[in-house]
């Protein structure tokens, strides 16, 4: 038994494809953070914080992205991450809201960006203004449904809760947006 031993002729080795590499913090951050301070903004209402969140996102980010096995996926990592810093933001301010130590904010620049009416930029100032004494989960749920325009499925994926809970609290939310100003 001597000689080399030949693969047989209908077989043939490929080459692996390499390992995609994470990216760097810095392409990470301008890849997504637009379309995650947009996210932010549209939850939390408030520019400053929406700019506050991103970078605490990132913060976050610059310990987990060398250990990120699949690049592809960094995208809906960040939108979770978001959306989670954004709910302990929330229950935070609402806490403060309840015990008196936060003022009202002015959400007509915030609601407005610019590119609505003045009419429309007042109505989801007040729309705003009431999501402030929502609970949390409530507002975050409606928010990612009715602001963002995220699917019921994945508002609850990203609120980590079940589709009927995401269901109950938008319907919590709404009832409550309705009751102090009419259809919404």
């Amino acid at each position: 038994m001597g000689g080399s031993m030949l693969a047989p002729s209908h077989l043939r080795l490929i080459q692996a494809s390499p390992i995609a590499q994470p990216p760097t913090l810095d392409q990470a951050f301008r890849a997504h953070a637009p379309r995650l301070a947009t996210l932010a903004l549209r939850i939390l209402g408030r520019r400053d914080e929406a700019d506050d969140l991103v970078q605490d996102v990132f913060m976050k980010a610059g310990k987990w992205l060398p250990r990120l096995r699949e690049p592809g996926a960094l995208q809906a990592w960040l939108v979770k991450v978001t959306v989670r810093l954004a709910w302990r933001r929330l229950h935070l301010r609402r806490f403060r809201v309840t015990l008196g130590l936060e003022g009202s904010f002015d959400y007509a620049e915030a609601a407005g960006h610019g590119r609505v009416s003045p009419e429309d930029a007042a109505f989801m100032a007040e729309v705003y203004r009431i999501l402030d004494r929502i609970p949390a989960g409530e507002r975050l749920a409606w928010s990612l449904r009715h602001v963002h325009g995220e699917r019921l499925e994945d508002v609850a994926k990203l609120c980590g809760c079940s589709l009927a809970t995401a269901k109950r609290w938008i319907t919590s939310a709404h009832a409550r947006i309705h009751k102090e100003i009419g259809d919404v």
